[in-house]
């Protein structure tokens, strides 16, 4: 235990022998001042970040929602179409044909409620057959976008045309629409689905945006198909050149960014995602101001009081130092001794921990650390497995180099050990000598021999010269072990007995080798282990 002592303090009015304290203690009145003023800040400044990430978070999931939704409707609508095109060109449209699928068309749509509508046009766009009750023939959709688009296109895929207002209902409509082929591969007609934009438009309000949020579903090539807040002058519009599309999905089908809408101008946090079946485009947005209004209160607030408590610390200080004086530099001394005394105590139980040479635990921590995990994973019922790591001809290495050379070359490959700590519950120590460790708390075989690997590549990779290695390198040689420890049948000594084996297993087998061993295993001798290094 180390302990302070109290050394006597010769006080001459102004100070230590003429030196005041006084600017010395306003001056770090000041910078405690100053120092709550910034963490102040950063504190603010990293609460607005963490609710944007979430809001980004949120409105990516809300995209995906969006877009699953828009999927599964589109899909069940041209599941219905590839039936009924498939059902055209092998059977024909006679009146007996006709009457049956007229049948199947009204069950369909009764089924399935996001279905507007079923229909078939023939070459010329006259309705040959729908889903409606009563059978109307006296129109001609030839006109239509989708019409067009199939007499003039020879793909047999699903095309998803611009919104439009049906002849039969007058009721805003998405459309899905495939062409049906003669016997001959000519246009015979289209079969078409139209979607109700109202099923699209009930879903996105159950969504909580906010005010200004923003949803939107588009065609591929940028036509806007609906959009919340609802807006019948937008529909049909092209949006190609808008920001998500000409500067974001370019350059990735899925992401998030914070964009300036191109309709309302408002600034939001925008996920977009293109669905890649089907030629369509969906965006979910939070409107900025609106995911920090709150954000901005509790900082103003805070930052008041902050300031306000920073103010009255400033003008209580400063009133201390001057009317204390030799009480306060007197006490000063002792507070520098006591932080000297807490940064000692800190470092020395630091040091008890750590290997001096390689920055690793040291075998004192490790022994700890090795007898917690393995009554842990006992009582957890699950594995424990640990990588031992051995240089390979270390000591012709010093014998060539010199042992100061050898210190450097264990705190290089020290660092690379310690690189492969990837989780918190991970150790890696030095064992001894040019032997380290990786302890790996709930990892079976497989995982601790990806580690090991990956040390022991990594440990050529550094290209450490070694001409006492026939390798002209310095190598490393990895023994694994992993088991699930029984209670009251297994010690912890075991584990590293195993992978002692299978280090010896790796020597033998001419170093920079990684073996592994289980307990099912035959136990090398102990003479043998020993016998290569």
């Amino acid at each position: 235990m180390i302990r302070s002592l109290s050394l006597p303090l010769r006080w001459s009015g102004a100070g230590f022998r003429g030196f005041s304290l006084l600017p010395l203690a306003i001056s770090f009145v000041v910078l405690v001042c100053l120092s709550l003023l910034a963490i102040q800040l950063w504190m603010t400044l990293r609460a607005r970040e963490v609710q944007l990430n979430e809001a980004a978070r949120e409105s990516s999931n809300l995209a995906h929602s969006v877009a699953q939704h828009a999927y599964d409707t589109i899909k069940e609508a041209d599941t219905v179409l590839v039936g009924l095109v498939e059902r055209v060109e092998n059977d024909g449209v006679s009146d007996t044909q006709l009457a049956r699928i007229h049948q199947l068309l009204v069950t369909r749509v009764a089924e399935l409620p996001q279905l507007h509508g079923i229909f078939i046009y023939a070459k010329d766009g006259r309705w040959l057959v729908n889903s409606q009750k009563a059978l109307l023939t006296n129109l001609n959709n030839s006109d239509r976008d989708y019409f067009i688009y199939h007499r003039t296109h020879d793909d047999r895929g699903p095309y998803i045309g611009p919104p439009v207002r049906s002849k039969s209902t007058g009721d805003w409509i998405v459309t899905v629409s495939r062409r049906i082929n003669l016997p001959d591969g000519s246009f015979g007609g289209v079969a078409l689905a139209t979607i109700n934009m109202n099923y699209f438009r009930l879903f996105y309000e159950r969504f909580s945006i906010g005010k200004h949020g923003a949803i939107f579903i588009a065609s591929g090539n940028g036509i806007l198909l609906l959009r919340r807040p609802f807006d019948e002058s937008l529909l049909g519009r092209d949006i190609s050149m808008f920001p998500v599309f000409h500067d974001y999905l370019s350059k990735s089908p899925v992401g998030t960014a914070m964009i300036k809408s191109g309709v309302d101008g408002v600034t939001r946090i925008n996920s977009y995602r293109r669905i890649k079946e089907y030629p369509l485009v969906v965006s979910a947005a939070f409107s900025q101001d609106e995911v920090l209004a709150e954000w901005r209160l509790d900082a103003v607030l805070q930052n008041a009081v902050g300031g306000v408590l920073v103010l009255l610390l400033a003008l209580i200080g400063y009133r201390v130092v001057r009317q204390i004086g030799l009480r306060v530099k007197s006490e000063a001394g002792l507070l520098e001794a006591r932080n000297e005394l807490e940064l000692i105590n800190e470092t020395l139980a630091r040091l008890a921990n750590q290997d001096g040479l390689t920055g690793l635990a040291n075998r004192r921590h490790f022994d700890q650390s090795l007898l917690a995990e393995f009554s842990r994973a006992q009582r957890e019922k699950c594995a424990l497995a640990l990588v031992l790591i051995d240089v390979d001809f270390f000591k012709q290495y010093n014998d060539i180099y010199g042992h100061v050379a050898g210190d450097e070359c264990l705190r290089k490959i020290g660092k690379v050990v310690a690189y492969s700590m990837r989780r918190p519950g991970d150790l890696a120590a030095r064992y001894g000598g040019e032997e380290m460790v990786i302890l790996l708390p709930a990892t079976e075989l497989a995982g601790a021999l990806a580690v090991a690997e990956g040390v022991r590549d990594a440990v050529q990779s550094l290209g450490v010269e070694h001409r006492g290695n026939p390798l002209g390198v310095v190598t490393a040689s990895v023994g694994v072990a992993a088991f699930m420890p029984v209670h009251l049948e297994n010690q912890a000594v075991e584990l590293v007995e195993l992978a002692d084996t299978a280090l010896y297993k790796a020597k033998a087998s001419g170093r920079n080798k990684v073996c592994s061993e289980s307990p099912c295993e035959s136990v090398r001798q102990a003479a043998g282990v020993y016998a290569f290094r």
